[in-house]
């Protein structure tokens, strides 16, 4: 008997304002659900973490809803959090995981962090099931040359689409019979933030910190500023940290110029007549354009292809322009969208089947 014949697999995703769990029979889905969460509904928690009792039992009830085997289960794979920076990988959840999932030592919550404390407390009901997280936002593999940012005390750090990106890459590489480990991509994440990774032989050696950080500016984000404009208006006493922050990431980019996140409308808009509108998504793409010739001279030209995901990828127009610019680089290849239930199943499959191995979290 095949050792994956009869498995099954839950996948678990936490975000800002809503859980999103799916069961997978190897790689078939029997059960995706997205449970919406109101600002009423989250606003009586002080903390994140303090939302896991809540968000566990929508989960528990939903899989007794759907009348789920458990008995088949053998992992449940949880949306990995703001932990330590981490190899990429799927990594077995453990006491020193939970204990930095609770106080993450990046200093910020995130709802992601739930993803591996729940895994975990669904898993000790299960005899055969193990819980992990999967190539979590903190995934970090840069070479120590792209650490430098030019000041001592603000080094670069990795914090990037790190699940999406990782799951594409090895999607194309299976695509064309090739390994991921053999291949040099560029892999660029069209979402809420953008973020683009020199992936060379399996490793993310270099990509732009799109949380808070760098790079081109995206529905939400800011990206790159210039730095000397930023600090005299850090300092200008119109504007409060908070204040600042949240221009940097939530009414930047699209919000800042056109006063919404949402790139389909803004194209919507672009193809009514809309001048500004048609301006500022072309400047978006110019941006991410630019960071795919930076993400070239990182790989030394020696590129595979170069791959585009995300939501924003939906969009012929944007990628096109993107495309106009790159191409002559290595082929343009579009994955749009973005599967992370999928994505999180499969890296849990893949232990199963003996096709990697759990990595330790220390």
């Amino acid at each position: 008997m095949n050792i994956s014949q009869g498995i099954r697999v839950i996948a678990i995703n936490p975000g800002s304002t809503s859980t999103k769990v799916a069961v997978f029979d190897n790689e078939s889905p029997v059960l995706v659900k997205n449970l919406n969460h109101t600002a009423e509904e989250l606003d009586q928690f002080d903390r994140i973490t303090d939302q896991f009792e809540y968000r566990k039992k929508l989960i528990y009830d939903v899989l007794k809803k759907a009348e789920i085997r458990m008995d088949l289960v053998r992992a449940i794979v949880g949306r990995g959090g703001l932990v330590k920076p981490i190899e990429s990988g799927v990594y077995e959840v453990n006491e020193a995981m939970k204990k930095d999932l609770i106080h993450s030592p990046m200093g910020a919550e995130h709802a992601s962090n739930l993803g591996g404390l729940i895994a975990d407390d669904l898993a000790k009901s299960i005899p055969n099931a193990r819980a992990y997280i999967a190539n979590p936002v903190v995934v970090d593999e840069l070479d120590d040359i792209a650490r430098y940012s030019g000041h001592v005390l603000m080094p670069r750090i990795s914090v990037f689409h790190a699940l999406n990106q990782k799951a594409v890459a090895r999607q194309h590489a299976k695509s064309v019979l090739r390994k991921y480990e053999d291949m040099n991509l560029i892999v660029i994440h069209l979402g809420g933030g953008v973020t683009v990774g020199a992936h060379c032989k399996g490793r993310v050696i270099d990509v732009n910190q799109g949380l808070d950080g760098d790079g081109p500016f995206s529905p939400e984000r800011t990206g790159t500023l210039p730095v000397g404009a930023l600090v005299r208006l850090c300092f200008s006493g119109k504007y409060t940290e908070k204040q600042i922050l949240k221009m940097n990431k939530g009414e930047g980019g699209l919000v800042s110029y056109l006063g919404t996140n949402s790139a389909y409308d803004v194209e919507q808009k672009m193809m009514a007549g809309d001048k500004k509108s048609k301006e500022v998504f072309e400047a978006m793409a110019y941006q991410v354009s630019k960071e795919v010739g930076a993400m070239y001279a990182v790989l030394k030209g020696e590129i595979d292809a170069i791959l585009v995901t995300g939501g924003v990828a939906h969009s012929k127009w944007f990628v096109n322009q993107i495309s106009e610019r790159v191409y002559k680089m290595a082929p343009v290849h579009v994955y749009p969208g973005e599967d992370e239930m999928r994505a999180l199943a499969f890296n849990g499959l893949r232990v199963i089947r003996g096709e990697t191995e759990a990595k330790i979290y220390v």
